[in-house]
């Protein structure tokens, strides 16, 4: 499985860690996924998604 949100389209980031002494080391910042049921009112059931926090948190404001 793909670490993509189905709905934002978000995916991961890349990104240095800084030492104290500033070395810097790539890094991968990963999206925070959470597997999910959704209602859809097309299928009329409920479709289990891989959402990030962010997306479920705009869901649950809209509706």
């Amino acid at each position: 499985m793909s670490k993509i949100c189905s709905i934002s389209g978000k995916k991961r980031n890349n990104a240095y860690a800084i030492s104290h002494s500033h070395v810097r080391t790539k890094k991968i910042q990963h999206v925070n996924l959470q597997t999910t049921k959704i209602w859809s009112k097309e299928n009329n059931r409920w479709i289990k998604v891989k959402v990030s926090t962010k997306a479920m948190k705009t869901l649950l404001k809209n509706n």
